[in-house]
């Protein structure tokens, strides 16, 4: 895949999840609860991805599959557990704006790791990253439209940093392994770590009463949120770096905010009451802490 090409796969990808901010909501908490539609989404990626590698997957090598297990925790089962079920507490917008601190956590991680130098600019990104995080968190302990929770927000804010750390442990496995080997193994390992988790709620769902928008839902985010989201990242991770390919969440929350419009008119329900001033203000803040940490990356490697 070529620079342009990964960039392309990284923009979409964020398109899906700006929608999915939304999507995800017409299922759960009611009817499907969160783990249980977390094991629904790990199973079906998880079958996708055999069936479209089973010729060519390759076994991970004994050195490898401490990194993989890590991969399969940290990109799937405690970033999905933490994600679904804080959304189902808080708001699409909360979410998306939250998740803007996915380039940030990369770049600390990636710092600790391996020993990345830290600039006075990054360290201005960060903590501007990190003031815009806190201060939504605390939006929502005010927040009286109880569309928003800090238990939620603080559940998705978890999550962000442990894709951060997926999307930092995951790149030495792309120089050794094939995107659908890497990604296969992944999710294998992430669906014998949710399994205990969902599978009890399955069989309390009454599939029957499912509407033909949330049977389309339950489609999207299995084939589209799960699937090719994942294939595209993975794909892009073997062009770009992990933080180029973490900043591309900041556009989510415009995403998010945009697709609130839509829904609410296709829809006839409102997903946008929870867009205030405060939270537009507290996204600007990780926006600036992202472009910093960015601009910071680019003069350093001069790469985008």
């Amino acid at each position: 895949m070529t620079r342009a090409l990964a960039h392309t796969a990284l923009a979409l990808v964020a398109t899906i999840y700006g929608a999915n901010f939304i999507i995800v909501k017409s299922v759960m908490p009611d009817p499907i609860g969160p783990n249980s539609f977390i094991l629904m989404r790990v199973l079906g990626a998880a079958i996708l991805f055999w069936l479209i590698a089973f010729r060519r997957i390759e076994m991970p090598r004994k050195a490898d599959l401490s990194r993989f297990i890590l991969c399969g925790l940290t990109g799937v089962a405690v970033n999905q557990l933490l994600f679904f079920n804080g959304l189902a507490l808080t708001s699409p917008i909360n979410g998306a704006i939250i998740m803007t601190s996915n380039p940030i956590l990369v770049m600390i991680i990636s710092s600790v790791m391996f020993g990345y130098t830290i600039n006075a600019m990054k360290i201005t990104g960060v903590m501007l990253g990190a003031a815009g995080a806190v201060l939504l968190l605390l939006q929502s302990t005010i927040d009286h439209t109880q569309a928003s929770s800090t238990l939620g927000d603080f559940y998705v804010l978890v999550n962000s940093l442990s894709y951060a750390f997926f999307l930092v442990l995951v790149k030495p496995l792309m120089r050794s392994y094939k995107p659908m080997t890497v990604i296969t193994w992944v999710f294998t390992i992430g669906l014998l770590a949710v399994a205990p988790f969902g599978r009890l709620g399955l069989s309390n769902i009454n599939w029957e009463a499912l509407t033909a928008w949330q049977w389309f839902s339950i489609f999207f985010v299995i084939v589209f949120v799960t699937f090719l989201t994942y294939l595209l990242n993975i794909i892009a991770l073997a062009v770009v770096t992990p933080t180029t390919a973490s900043a591309y969440t900041y556009l989510q929350p415009i995403l998010a905010g945009l697709f609130s419009f839509l829904f609410s008119i296709w829809l006839e329900k409102d997903f946008t009451s929870d867009i205030t001033p405060a939270k537009i203000g507290c996204m600007l803040l990780i926006f600036a802490g992202v472009y910093l940490v960015g601009r910071s990356e680019l003069k350093a490697k001069g790469q985008s």
